[in-house]
């Protein structure tokens, strides 16, 4: 469920804009972001099975109420941005599949994810084989999409280095920011260890059962994730080997992609593709959104309802949002509104990982199982990558304003 956030509508835009813009210069953030995303995945899942505790129950207990509130403020900001993306990245999908307005694909985005919802009626095993039948799904069409595409695997490889321009480029700076908040977001921190607080439920202390947990969920996060970080890559290397390379460097609309990729490969098959893989990952994206809401709730508020009602609470949160935003961007603004709600996620990301960080490194908390040495080091150094970004994003903004 925590590897849906890594291929949400949000990183389907800043691939798409960043692919046909620079080509495979922005693959290595692709790459750094997916290795912070899956280093900052294990210290939260590594915290919630061992304290039993998710990080916004953490953070209720361990800060104070004024520090609370703010945190839990600007995480639901967050989780709007995100949901937004997901909702009109769903919208778009329906719009270009079915051809109905982008208004009649939100309503229809929040059906589907309030049917996925009702699964958990059954049990979580029902809602998480739906999600990862519609992971493979979209594994399966980004093949097919990279084999119409005939990318330079050369210039791919090239790619994966990182460029000097990327802190002097004003385009680069923003893409790279939002290539980052979709990749690492920091719902997904809370939703993470939430969702594997009660694996080591029973085991009364004991050591070697927390380990043996601890194993089984670090193999799902890291096979996951690596699942996330090819998709989000094969995204760019197909804008960049479609549009980049035939000198369509402005395309930066998902309906535009959609146009125009089945004439510049010669297959038909390109852009029903594309389309049916978009939905796939706005409906499952919507789902985890969700989810994560309810649980960021729960930890930050205590709040206890019954889950039809967290789950239409979170939506409607969701949906007006989207709808406001559909009608001030218009048909065609799209991706201009999810490349700016990921960069939302990458300015709000520090605030969940700081407090992460802090919790997985405390001794008093989480006794041998704390992250020290070389993980501690490189979760401080993720922290410090994002803050700079965060710095030279609104430092880039600023002179261009």
């Amino acid at each position: 469920m925590v590897a849906v956030g890594y291929m949400d509508p949000g990183n389907w835009a800043t691939a798409l804009g960043s692919g046909a813009k620079y080509g495979y210069q922005l693959l290595s953030v692709v790459l750094v972001a997916s290795l912070m995303g899956l280093l900052l995945q294990w210290v939260a899942s590594r915290v919630g099975v061992v304290t039993g505790r998710d990080l916004a129950q953490l953070c209720r207990e361990r800060y104070s109420r004024r520090t609370t509130i703010f945190l839990w403020i600007t995480c639901e900001i967050a989780i709007i941005a995100c949901d937004v993306a997901e909702v009109v990245g769903s919208a778009v999908a329906l719009q270009l599949l079915l051809g109905v307005s982008l208004t009649v694909g939100v309503l229809m985005s929040a059906i589907g994810t309030f049917a996925m919802l009702a699964l958990q009626s059954r049990g979580r095993s029902p809602l998480q084989i739906v999600i990862t039948t519609l992971i493979l799904f979209v594994g399966l069409c980004f093949v097919i999409e990279l084999a119409l595409a005939n990318p330079s695997w050369r210039g791919a490889l090239t790619g994966l280095a990182p460029t000097p321009a990327l802190l002097r480029d004003a385009g680069m700076v923003w893409f790279a920011a939002g290539i980052l908040g979709a990749t690492v977001m920091p719902h997904n921190l809370y939703l993470h260890s939430a969702l594997v607080k009660d694996y080591n439920k029973g085991s009364n202390g004991n050591d070697q059962s927390v380990v043996q947990v601890l194993k089984g969920v670090n193999i799902d996060t890291f096979a996951s994730l690596g699942l996330a970080f090819c998709v989000n890559a094969s995204l760019l290397i197909v804008a960049a080997a479609v549009f980049h390379a035939n000198g369509h460097y402005d395309v930066s609309d998902l309906a535009d992609a959609h146009r125009l990729i089945s004439p510049l490969v010669g297959s038909d098959w390109a852009s029903v593709l594309f389309a049916a893989a978009l939905l796939a990952c706005g409906l499952n994206a919507t789902v985890t959104g969700t989810l994560a809401g309810q649980a960021v709730m729960e930890g930050f508020l205590r709040l206890k309802s019954a889950r039809w009602v967290r789950a239409l609470l979170t939506r409607t949160l969701a949906i007006g949002p989207a709808l406001l935003a559909v009608g001030a961007f218009g048909e065609h603004g799209s991706n201009q509104l999810l490349v700016a709600s990921q960069v939302v996620l990458s300015v709000q990301l520090p605030l969940a990982v700081i407090p992460l960080v802090r919790f997985a490194s405390d001794a008093g908390l989480m006794g041998r199982f704390r992250v020290k040495r070389i993980p501690h080091a490189l979760a401080w150094l993720c922290a410090g990558i994002i803050v700079m970004l965060n710095v030279a994003l609104l430092w880039q903004l600023v002179m261009d304003a």
